[in-house]
């Protein structure tokens, strides 16, 4: 969901133009749209590992696809070729890293992460019916070219048996600059990069008010999200006593640019106050003639002042440096010309749709929004910073005042209902109202086990703790 403005050369000359950059978001109501975007890991089905004639002869079953030969390369240029009025490549150093959409997928994007898991950006829609209908078809188009290939893929919040060293990199510039960097600020930050994937969706604001409203309650609940949709029990093929190890990751990874961020809940937080939080949070890298430059860890506010930084002594900053700098921030809800909830891990294509729908139901009706102002408001915003490291182990049985996470999900997700129900957005072809996509975030709040949950049972029962069996219970 690309708000972004057009490439912008116009030098820096002030923070408010920095503010002007995230204002322009401001859309009136007609214009707000749902951008869902959802990652998965590749894999090397078994059949075809052990085929003499499989492009995979050869390699270990339910290993991670190369980049290439016959991997993840083909899989983007595949899907170009299966469409080509729809899909124009992004290159990078003569590799192609994704897909731009065009005419029928305008807006939307197939993405690479670090390791090769495989993303779709969704366009901007209008309802969530449009939301379902999108994943659908994007996994009928992925799944009969990924079969060719040899290859499945799974939603999974973290990678369940691979280590780091046996996992690709893609040949993607910025993943080589975080590469370096991450361990110099995180321990757990190449886990993040290669072994993670999530489910995200993007919502639009009103006004700096609206964005404000939006952002406050959104991330005060991140946790409680984090807790829904656990997903990633494993890791290395074994169970390591986290229900979201994707969530667990995140808390070591770069605190600097990660997290629920204090400003967030100040009680004059607004557009320049998130500037002034992105301003110090250390860069990553500029780009230049069409190639980026390494200037990690360097202080934008320091080279908007004008102070000499190693890599930087030649250039000034322009606008579209610090649009791209705010991409390099990774707060649980992420301020752009959107806002991105960034709390869950990927999962099943239900869940992938629910969550959507939870936020969607939160914050795009007013008075579900401040139902869920109020709610946030009953308990000091520090409390909402400490959950977030609390749900990672314990997911909906965290403890909770009186009760657990559960209760306060069930809070969220009968407001949810509401606004959804407010809405009234119907199907045209089947009837169906989008409040029903909340069915399984419904069936969690009652009691229902998590996904991960599920998983464990599986582990310690039919699977008899074989955790490779996930992928192909899992596969798209």
């Amino acid at each position: 969901m690309s708000n972004a403005v057009a490439q912008d050369d116009t030098p820096v000359q002030s923070i408010s133009q920095l503010v002007e950059i995230l204002a322009q978001g401001c859309k009136p109501r007609e214009l707000w749209r749902i951008g869902t975007e959802h990652e998965k890991f590749g894999f090397i089905r078994p059949e075809a590992a052990q085929s003499s004639v499989s492009p995979q002869s050869g390699r270990p079953a339910y290993a991670a696809p190369p980049y290439a030969p016959a991997g993840i390369e083909d899989m983007l240029t595949g899907l170009r070729q299966s469409e080509p009025d729809n899909w124009q490549p992004i290159m990078d150093a003569g590799s192609i890293i994704g897909l731009k959409g065009q005419n029928d997928a305008k807006g939307a994007g197939i993405s690479l992460e670090p390791a090769g898991q495989f993303e779709l950006s969704g366009a901007p829609l209008e309802t969530l019916h449009q939301t379902a209908q999108e994943l659908n078809e994007h996994y009928e188009a992925v799944r009969p070219l990924a079969r060719k290939l040899g290859l499945g893929f799974s939603a999974l919040g973290f990678h369940p048996t691979a280590p780091r060293s046996e996992l690709p990199w893609m040949p993607k510039t910025r993943y080589g600059i975080m590469r370096n960097y991450m361990p110099k600020v995180g321990k757990l930050g190449l886990d993040m990069m290669q072994r993670t994937c999530t489910v995200q969706v993007n919502l639009d604001f009103g006004s700096e008010q609206d964005m404000v409203r939006k952002m406050q309650v959104s991330m005060a609940l991140q946790p409680v999200a984090t807790a829904l949709f656990a997903n990633s029990p494993f890791v290395e093929g074994k169970a390591n006593n986290y229900l979201s190890n994707r969530a667990r990751v995140w808390t070591d990874t770069d605190n600097q640019r990660a997290g629920m961020p204090a400003c967030v809940f100040d009680k004059d937080f607004s557009f320049e106050k998130y500037v002034e939080w992105a301003l110090d949070v250390p860069m990553y890298f500029i780009t230049r003639n069409g190639k980026m430059r390494d200037v990690a860890g360097r202080s934008f506010r320091a080279w908007l002042n004008g102070d000499r930084q190693d890599g930087l002594e030649d250039v000034r900053p322009t606008l579209s440096d610090f649009e791209d700098h705010l991409t390099t921030a990774f707060p649980d809800v992420r301020l752009k010309q959107f806002l991105e909830m960034r709390g869950a891990d990927a999962g099943s294509a239900e869940m992938m749709v629910a969550q959507s729908a939870l936020w969607v139901g939160l914050l795009y009706d007013d008075a579900a929004l401040e139902a869920a102002y109020e709610l946030v408001r009953e308990r000091p915003w520090e409390d909402y910073a400490k959950l977030r490291a609390l749900v990672p182990a314990q997911a909906l049985d965290t403890p909770w005042g009186e009760g657990t996470v559960r209760d306060l999900a069930a809070h969220m997700v009968g407001i949810a209902m509401d606004g959804l129900q407010n809405r009234n957005h119907v199907d045209e072809e089947t009837g169906q109202e989008e409040w029903a996509y909340l069915a399984p975030l419904t069936a969690l709040a009652a009691g229902a086990p998590t996904q991960a949950e599920r998983w464990l049972e599986r582990y310690y029962g039919a699977w008899m703790g074989d955790a490779s069996r996930i992928f192909l219970e899992s596969e798209i």
